[in-house]
């Protein structure tokens, strides 16, 4: 499989962490995408992925996959333990909400943020921005960080008991939160304590 990725960007982070908690970081190729240099915009990139975006797994028969929660869905039905997407259809769904909310409610709004509110990737590539939305989203970004520590004061990890793509979703969210100088609130006690313990697990130092 090839792996094409920007490294540091928070998206890329998603898969690799994917890859390494499932044990599969040995059976891909890394190709570097440079966005900063615009190469994601070319040709041979887009007739990979039209929408531009890294990251996308390229598997072995040539299909290729985007979507950071498509690659993982993929992973995790292509390899066995540990799942990431839940194994049952009670806890699938629970991990698939939480996913879900961390991804929309949490990283989507701090990157709209980022790309609105902020100089972002600069003028180059940031084409378009709308301030006005930039600052809702940053707004929306600190509300979801205040529901997702409530639900971690009484559970281990962001959708119940376990490791899951949740986590690793909300991990990037803080990442991408470093980009846009938008930390966690010291309110958020339980989000900073659970970001501390997640960060010592191998599939992160990965």
């Amino acid at each position: 499989m090839k792996f094409y990725e920007t490294e540091g960007f928070p998206n890329p982070i998603r898969v690799r962490v994917a890859l390494a908690e499932k044990g599969l970081l040995d059976q891909v190729t890394v190709v570097p995408v440079d966005v900063m240099a615009g190469e994601h915009r070319q040709a041979a990139f887009l007739a990979k992925n039209p929408s531009g975006a890294v990251p996308a797994l390229e598997l072995d028969d040539g299909t290729v996959l985007a979507e950071c929660t498509a690659i993982t869905e993929y992973l995790d039905h292509a390899s066995g333990e540990p799942t990431l997407t839940g194994s049952g259809a009670r806890e699938r769904g629970l991990i698939a909400m939480a996913q879900r909310r961390a991804e929309a409610g949490f990283l989507d709004a701090v990157a709209a943020y980022f790309h609105h509110a902020t100089p972002g990737l600069g003028p180059e590539l940031e084409t378009y921005q709308n301030a006005e939305w930039g600052q809702r989203e940053k707004a929306r970004a600190l509300e979801t960080m205040a529901a997702i520590d409530g639900w971690l004061a009484n559970h281990e990890f962001v959708a119940g008991d376990r490791f899951t793509v949740a986590d690793i979703t909300t991990h990037a969210g803080i990442v991408f939160g470093g980009f846009a100088k938008l930390e966690v609130p010291a309110s958020c006690s339980n989000l900073r304590r659970w970001h501390e313990a997640v960060q010592t697990r191998p599939s992160l130092s990965a």
